[in-house]
């Protein structure tokens, strides 16, 4: 772990826990959004699977109005 992560992990300790969810919340802001999760992985893991089987709908068979 980088000398700047080790220190913001020993610092969490000090901030008082009516502040932790803004923190969090802070932090959230600096993570991208489009990073898949070991889910998302195992899913088009799965669904590339399916099709590769031949298992899907074709996009006209799909009643889009009900």
């Amino acid at each position: 772990m980088s000398p700047v992560k080790t220190q913001l992990v020993s610092m969490i300790e000090y901030i008082p826990e009516t502040e932790l969810s803004l923190l969090l919340e802070i932090a959230r802001r600096f993570i991208p959004d489009d990073i898949a999760t070991a889910e998302d992985l195992e899913a088009i893991r799965i669904a590339d699977e399916e099709y590769a089987r031949g298992e899907y709908i074709e996009e006209d068979a799909i009643n889009w109005k009900s």
